[in-house]
């Protein structure tokens, strides 16, 4: 896929989190407010975890792509030359094969739950597949990551730390 269709996902993805994130806000304002004014307010908080949710997953493969994601290097940073490029691919394959089993389950589940009408829990009845729908986004969008970044270091592209930017162009 051309660099600049995947840079635009991957901000997408960051857009729509940051969205949800708002609403988050938005929505733990408004419970607030029903406590301190005597409102009700039924039902925010299932709601404001399903923004929740969809924020953190969505924002995966943005914060990846931007070379946000924390890395543990204790090890990595210890090897030079072919034999960290060697295992810079040996742990972004692992990853990568993490994300696709996670990303694989998650559309599933969203699958699922379509086909039987799973509904919540809450005084509101949502269907479930909408809220899993953010997860399921995410995941695949975040492997897509790991793919495209495995790709690159495996193609002879710079590390992740040699760079200074991950998958998104700088800007």
């Amino acid at each position: 896929m051309p660099r600049r269709v995947l840079d635009r996902l991957y901000l997408g993805c960051g857009y729509l989190a940051c969205g949800f994130m708002v609403a988050l806000a938005v929505l733990i304002l408004a419970a607030i407010g029903g406590g301190v004014f005597g409102y009700l307010t039924r039902s925010l908080d299932e709601f404001a975890g399903y923004c929740m949710a969809a924020s953190a997953f969505l924002a995966f493969a943005h914060t990846f792509g931007a070379n946000e994601h924390i890395r543990v290097a204790l090890v990595l940073q210890r090897f030079q030359g072919g034999a960290r490029r060697a295992l810079e691919i040996w742990c972004h394959a692992v990853g990568l094969l993490l994300a696709i089993y996670f990303a694989y389950f998650s559309v599933k589940m969203v699958v699922v739950s379509w086909q039987l009408n799973d509904l919540s829990q809450g005084l509101v009845p949502v269907p479930l597949w909408l809220p899993q729908l953010g997860m399921a986004v995410g995941t695949v969008v975040f492997a897509l990551g790991l793919a495209d970044r495995l790709t690159g270091i495996v193609r002879g592209g710079p590390l992740p730390d040699e760079s200074g930017i991950g998958l998104i162009a700088d800007r």
